[in-house]
């Protein structure tokens, strides 16, 4: 039959063969959620959130990596690059601290992208005497503090126009 020799020949039809997805599984927690969308804090450097955001130029992606304190509301720290790389993560978190000073025993909350499971960040919290804590899988409101403050980056800043290059983007997120 037909079937039988197009399965022998390797011939698949584009409507006909399920293919899987390409999208990654999201691996397992590195750390436990210790903040349970309880998104405040008593004091500064109690409480960091993270994530990653990308955007696009006519020269590719450019990725941000941004660190927040809840307790002022403000950006603390944050890395730029055109990929988005564990040291992305690293780097923000060294940036953070540089500029807070004393962090021992400061939560840094996050989703379970592999930048924040990977060892280098793990290297970096345990350098600086951090506590780690990562969101449940599929829960928007896991990490919606930082969540806001990209769509208003977005919105604000980054929608605004087309960015020929990433280094005038860079600039304007600065």
């Amino acid at each position: 039959t037909v079937w039988r020799i197009c399965r022998d020949m390797g011939w698949w039809s584009v409507f006909g063969k399920k293919r899987g997805s390409k999208k990654a599984k999201v691996g397992a927690p590195s750390h436990d959620d210790l903040v349970r969308r309880n998104f405040t804090a008593t004091s500064p450097n109690e409480l960091w959130l993270t994530d990653i955001t990308e955007h696009w130029t006519n020269e590719g992606k450019l990725y941000l990596c941004a660190i927040k304190d809840v307790y002022s509301k403000r950006i603390v720290g944050y890395s730029i690059d055109s990929r988005m790389k564990a040291r992305l993560a690293a780097q923000a978190l060294d940036n953070a601290v540089v500029r807070r000073g004393e962090v021992a025993g400061c939560i840094l909350h996050s989703d379970r992208g592999s930048q924040f499971r990977s060892r280098k960040l793990h290297r970096a919290l345990a350098r600086h005497q951090m506590v780690g804590s990562m969101g449940q899988v599929g829960s928007a409101g896991d990490n919606a503090a930082m969540e806001s403050f990209f769509a208003l980056l977005q919105k604000n800043v980054l929608d605004r126009r087309r960015w020929a290059t990433r280094e005038e983007l860079r600039i304007a997120i600065v």
